[in-house]
């Protein structure tokens, strides 16, 4: 019920210097005095501070006030911060109003007159309005304990192992046949040189492992429903046509299997593999798939050898794919990245010429377990004398990807120090600029410029089989404009590395669509906010960790991990869970059904009662967003806290002066 008479406290932030230096804020709260049922004005530095809410608390108990006003930055960064307050002060929390005078106006507007005049008008809307609140209660919700975590990649491993720790359920899902992700391809990690299987190889085997864990490989997420604390996750788990119980993972199916000649997609095309396979020998799980599309007995009904040699019985071509629901309180994303394909990009040959490699095919060749079995040799067996390597492919680039992909000078200088200590070849590296941000990452810059690698300011404009002296014949010549000795190089060399940039996995679209979160103009996912919630997202009870966020390296990555999964634990450890009260309703004796609500909630919140001819609002759904308000053509729908008599009293509020 509302307070019969409001008594109103208006409070206006400084924000430092971020409002206070284009408004004059106590011209502002003096003028808020004057202002319909304002009982006391005041203005601090920072309200958002303790200090500031103590003074919005202490009013309220001494001074009577049931409405409290403040003008300070968006919503979006402190808006629960004050509503805490106001209800630590004992009032509804929902007797809130926040006027945003910093994004509306102190940032976007020149002349401060203007500004000050303009945060009057927003203040006096917000007090027009919030004398017409009305008190909301949330509702209260049971939290399933279990985790879904999307993405069995460092990222998605290490967030599965700290909530399994805790003692809760983990469903792991990732799509691939193992575990383990791009992180599995490396030979070493910069700046450290630790061999990348010395510190994978445990986590795969701790998650395989795991009692708490259930690890569904070879499975994709085909449907999220539900709502924070209370999902409801579609897993299709594909079909491997061989027993997972029964397979020891011996090889033999793969040794006598007849189908040699597939490209490999873990070696990036670089070998091949049989049609019954594990993409390398550590995966997890180590249980063999039949891949159906290159399988003679699918493809000609005929073979059949791996069955006939197989002496566990594990082979099963009568398998078919599953849809599995699972019941889950959070999620947590870590779908990683793949590589930039080059291919567009004709002038560095790639495709074209044979000793033009990818970053990640250049991983698979000094990997141990890669074609090479860790030599770096070309393609006719020969140790380089030279290599060239080319730095923001695909990245930095106005036609491709225009951001920093943020790796890709550190894995370079890793890849000219491999070369060195295997080859002793000389090594060009071709850069715009040399970017190393982390811990150790500058020294190991300066590492590598004291072992003797050859640093090129410059684009690389071509890579060309034409070289200007015969003896180099069969070489490859980069050319390049070399900015700091101000002229153009042709420089040959035996083989050249691409350093392509990261983009954002296969089928981000799909999850997006499904779980329902943003994507930015690159593909990559939206956080909440890029400082106050950065791996949260805009969905209750998603999170999301690692490169699926933006180009990351691995210590950053595990770091994310680690905080997604202590916020999805900070979220399912709690029993119960108050939903946002701001929720759309629908007057039955108004809606006839017309579906026009259904069809733009994106959140899935509204479903038609065939019965009653009506369509119904999941309050546990809604996020409060006002679509169905204002598509109804009945008006029928009004959203709690936006309510038509509140939004017109801010209105006139703001144009009455």
């Amino acid at each position: 019920m509302k307070e019969s008479i409001p008594k109103i406290g208006v409070y206006v932030c400084h924000c430092g210097s971020n409002i206070s230096g284009k408004v004059n804020v106590s011209e502002v709260v003096e003028y808020a005095t004057g202002l319909p049922n304002v009982e006391s004005a005041q203005e601090y530095k920072f309200m958002c501070s303790d200090p500031g809410q103590q003074l919005i608390i202490s009013d309220v108990k001494e001074k009577g006030l049931n409405r409290v006003v403040v003008a300070s930055c968006s919503p979006r960064m402190h808006e629960k911060t004050f509503r805490l307050a106001t209800q630590t002060a004992g009032l509804n929390p929902y007797y809130f109003q926040m006027a945003c005078i910093r994004e509306h106006d102190s940032w976007v507007t020149e002349n401060p007159e203007k500004a000050t005049l303009k945060a009057k008008d927003l203040v006096r809307g917000a007090v027009a309005r919030v004398a017409h609140h009305e008190p909301l209660t949330p509702r209260v919700v049971d939290i399933n304990p279990n985790v879904l975590v999307i993405g069995g990649g460092i990222a998605g491993m290490q967030a599965a192992l700290d909530i399994a720790d805790a003692g809760k359920k983990v469903f792991l899902v990732e799509r691939e046949p193992t575990i383990g992700g791009n992180m599995s391809k490396f030979d070493k990690t910069f700046p450290t040189l630790d061999c990348a299987a010395c510190i994978s190889t445990p986590k795969l085997v701790a998650v395989g492992q795991h009692k708490n864990i259930e690890l569904m490989t070879y499975s994709e997420l085909i449907d999220l429903k539900g709502f924070v604390g209370n999902f409801t996750a579609t897993i299709k788990k594909k079909a491997r046509y061989v027993d997972a119980s029964k397979c020891t993972g011996c090889g033999i199916c793969s040794e006598k299997c007849p189908s040699k000649k597939i490209l490999s997609e873990f070696d990036h095309q670089l070998t091949y593999r049989t049609a019954i396979y594990t993409p390398f020998p550590q995966a997890v799980p180590n249980t063999r798939v039949i891949d159906k599309e290159h399988c003679l007995y699918f493809k000609k009904g005929k073979c059949k050898a791996c069955e006939k040699f197989c002496e566990a019985d594990a082979i099963d071509f009568n398998q078919k794919d599953e849809i599995i629901d699972v019941e889950i309180g959070s999620v947590i994303i870590a779908t990683g990245f793949k590589t930039f394909d080059p291919t567009p990009l004709t002038q560095y040959g790639f495709g074209r010429f044979k000793e033009v490699y990818t970053s990640i095919q250049f991983e698979r060749v000094n990997n141990a377990t890669g074609p090479t079995s860790g030599e770096i040799t070309t393609k006719d067996g020969r140790k380089p004398e030279s290599v060239a390597i080319i730095h923001c492919v695909g990245s930095r680039d106005q036609n491709h990807n225009k951001y920093c992909s943020r790796v890709c000078c550190m894995y370079s200088m890793k890849f000219a120090h491999l070369v060195k200590e295997k080859t002793g070849a000389e090594v060009y590296e071709f850069y715009i600029d040399i970017r190393s941000p982390g811990k150790g990452y500058e020294e190991f810059y300066n590492r590598l410029q004291e072992e003797g690698t050859h640093f090129i300011r410059g684009k690389v404009s071509e890579v060309t089989d034409i070289v200007d002296d015969p003896s180099d014949q069969g070489k490859l010549t980069v050319v390049a404009e070399d900015t700091l000795a101000r002229k153009v190089r042709r420089i040959p060399v035996d083989m050249v590395v691409l350093s392509v940039g990261l983009e954002p996995s296969e089928g981000m679209q799909d999850i997006a669509r499904m779980v329902g979160f943003s994507l930015d103009s690159d593909g990559w996912i939206n956080e909440l906010h890029p400082k106050l919630g950065p791996l949260a997202t805009a969905s209750d009870g998603i999170f999301i960790a690692g490169c699926c966020q933006g180009p990351k390296d691995i210590p950053d990555t595990v770091a994310q991990a680690q905080g997604a999964a202590g916020s999805a634990l900070s979220l399912i450890s709690r029993e119960k869970l108050a939903i946002e009260a701001t929720v759309s309703v629908i007057n039955p004796n108004r809606c006839m059904g017309c579906l026009q609500c259904e069809n733009v909630c994106v959140y899935g919140a509204i479903s038609y009662n065939p019965a009653l001819n009506v369509c119904e609002v999941n309050e546990a759904l809604c996020k409060g967003c006002g679509n169905c308000a204002s598509t109804c053509p009945n008006k029928a729908i009004t959203v709690k806290h936006f309510n038509n008599d509140e939004i017109m009293w801010e209105m006139e509020g703001i144009l009455s002066n």
